[in-house]
């Protein structure tokens, strides 16, 4: 059996630990478990991808780009709709943004989502956030030593005038820049490369979410689709945002997804 680990954001900045940009409650442990996992099952995993949030310090979806009525800085987790933009409650430090800006969360409003959380800036890449967690990261050497081939690590979030939380697809593609559109070569990989394929990562409530259902929608139209499996013991979601993740583990259990905890998971590839 062919089983590929697919680990979303193992980084620094998500973890519970000192000096992260966006702690996520739980994800130091969730690491470490999974850690245990890779290095205790290295010939049993046929391949690894880890996604990495990779983003410059100023972007649409962090504090360093927008601005309130009065010039303050807006502060973390604030809530920014089309409407806030167009009225002047909120509007970005450089104003020739604005009608790009505008027409990218009227994109989001006919998707479905109201508008997008303005976050910490975290996971600029090169910085010590945006490296792996140092468990995870000494299990994939291992890994990489016993098949003596390279992981695959994909970024995502480069672009910086669109919220990218699933690996697979920017929350609002832009036609010109083929970054932020479905993965389909990722996505085919995925699909092709294995019979089981297992999920992990952060956080629950929106990375690994956003990741698992555009490629579930995928895997629908492929004829021979692996299976797929969340595992809830590796994941856990933002502060605040719970029912979120609980909302993941009830679409993923009706798609006939299993959830269930990394132990489980190891004794059933025995």
């Amino acid at each position: 059996m062919r089983t590929h680990l697919l680990i979303i954001d193992p980084q620094n900045d998500f973890c519970d630990i000192e000096g992260a940009a966006l702690p996520v409650a739980g994800a130091h442990a969730d690491l470490r478990r999974l850690a245990g996992f890779v290095e205790s099952n290295l010939p049993r995993l046929s391949g690894i991808t880890v996604t990495l949030d990779s983003h410059a310090s100023v972007a649409v979806e962090r504090t360093t780009f927008w601005l309130g009525p009065d010039g303050q800085a807006v502060p973390p987790f604030t809530f920014i709709t089309a409407d806030h933009v167009s009225s002047g409650v909120y509007r970005p430090r450089d104003a020739g943004l604005t009608l790009q800006v505008l027409g990218m969360l009227e994109q989001l409003a006919a998707a479905g989502k109201a508008g997008m959380v303005v976050w910490p800036v975290h996971c600029v890449t090169g910085t010590w956030g945006h490296n792996i967690h140092a468990d995870v990261a000494r299990a994939l050497a291992a890994w990489e030593l016993a098949h003596q081939r390279a992981i695959t690590k994909v970024l995502k979030g480069e672009y910086p005038l669109t919220e990218h939380f699933g690996v697979f697809e920017a929350d609002a593609p832009v036609a010109s820049v083929p970054a932020t559109q479905f993965n389909t070569a990722l996505a085919s990989s995925l699909a092709t490369s294995a019979d089981v394929i297992a999920i992990a990562g952060q956080a629950s409530s929106h990375c690994v979410a956003a990741s698992y259902d555009p490629f579930m929608r995928f895997l629908a139209h492929e004829p021979a689709a692996p299976r797929v499996v969340l595992l809830r013991d590796c994941m856990s979601p933002v502060h605040g945002f719970e029912p979120l993740a609980e909302a993941l583990f009830e679409r993923a259990r009706a798609a006939g997804t299993q959830v269930m905890s990394v132990e489980a998971f190891a004794r059933s590839l025995a």
